[in-house]
């Protein structure tokens, strides 16, 4: 059984983008956080929350999405509203999470990790969970037919690599997973 320690995705990112991106994956507190560089702090800092593997990965998978303007932007210039939601306000969620949780799931699978979509809103109004978990297989699907992002297909390789998992990036394996 593979032993998945936020350790190693910290060392892994760090050696991948420390130096070409100035950016770290940094173990945090209670709340995810990216902050950019600063005057106190010369480079990115890409925070996770507690620790957590999963947690990790779906920040990283944030990051990989963000463009150059966002990542010059605390927590890449998106809202976030803690549980407790309105249905609209999960839905507004949603629409923003279908493609980090996409990437999160495909970067699980390479790790050899479990990935349950998350609609961070226990205590919220309900909103359809299937139709959410339905978006985030089939944005999945997408980026296995056409291709990752550049640096998440760099991350996904290295946890290849790492964890000794197939590097075919197939939409059949998502299947067997959503089922």
């Amino acid at each position: 059984m593979t032993t998945h320690r936020a350790e190693d995705l910290i060392i892994l990112f760090n050696n991948l983008f420390a130096v070409t991106c100035n950016t770290r994956l940094i173990r945090g507190g209670n709340e995810p956080l990216y902050l950019p560089r600063s005057e106190r702090v010369p480079y990115h800092q890409l925070i996770f929350a507690r620790g957590f593997f999963a947690s990790a990965l779906h920040e990283v998978a944030h990051w990989c999405i963000a463009g150059s303007v966002r990542r010059q932007q605390i927590d890449f210039g998106y809202w976030y509203l803690p549980d407790g939601r309105s249905a609209a306000q999960q839905k507004a969620f949603e629409c923003v999470e279908v493609k980090p949780q996409a990437l999160e799931w495909i970067f699980s699978i390479a790790a050899g990790s479990v990935f349950s979509v998350s609609a961070d809103n226990l205590n919220g109004e309900a909103t359809e969970a299937d139709a959410f978990r339905h978006a985030v297989h089939q944005q999945a699907a997408a980026y296995c037919k056409r291709g990752l992002p550049e640096r998440a297909a760099l991350f996904r390789n290295a946890l290849c690599d790492f964890y000794h998992t197939d590097t075919d990036l197939d939409a059949g394996r998502l299947q067997l997973e959503y089922l």
